[in-house]
């Protein structure tokens, strides 16, 4: 478990060093699991008030895989500091909790967020999930297939 002073100093960081990219934060006071299956509360989250990568690009594929899922694992794994963050599609902003592990991306409610309809040509109308959020993401080994042998010249 990662000691909560850790935690709340990497919260008040990122809304000093976070807002020239992403906006205005404030410091939030939320709930964090503890290794015994209590929650404690403490005042290492970040509230993204209206998130500028988000509101500029209007796009769930591109806010998943070139913000949400990098920063996480960029936090959890090089830094040690878990980090879940939750984009709002509605309003545009984002909470960050430090302290939390992140959940499989498949368990969030991202998962099966529809592309923007007013924004995004690969919207549909029945709202399906978005297909860049299901798809390979940056890290996924993928299979890749031989090279073709060239032809006779």
């Amino acid at each position: 478990m990662v000691d909560p002073p850790s935690v709340c100093a990497h919260a008040w960081f990122a809304t000093l060093l976070f807002e020239w990219l992403v906006g205005p934060c404030d410091i939030t006071e939320v709930e964090v699991p503890r290794p015994d299956g209590s929650r404690h509360r403490q005042r290492s989250g970040v509230h993204i008030k209206k998130c500028r990568y988000l509101d500029e690009s209007r796009c769930v594929g591109m806010c998943v895989n070139m913000c949400k899922l990098p920063t996480q694992r960029f936090f959890t794994e090089d830094f040690g500091i878990p980090l879940t963050m939750t984009p709002n599609f509605e309003d545009f902003s984002c909470e960050m909790v430090f302290g939390q592990p992140p959940p499989p991306l498949a368990a969030e409610a991202v998962y099966d967020q529809p592309c923007l309809v007013n924004h995004c040509s690969l919207a549909a109308a029945d709202l399906r999930p978005c297909p860049q959020v299901r798809g390979p993401r940056v890290g996924d080994r993928v299979e890749r297939q031989a090279p073709l042998s060239p032809g006779p010249s």
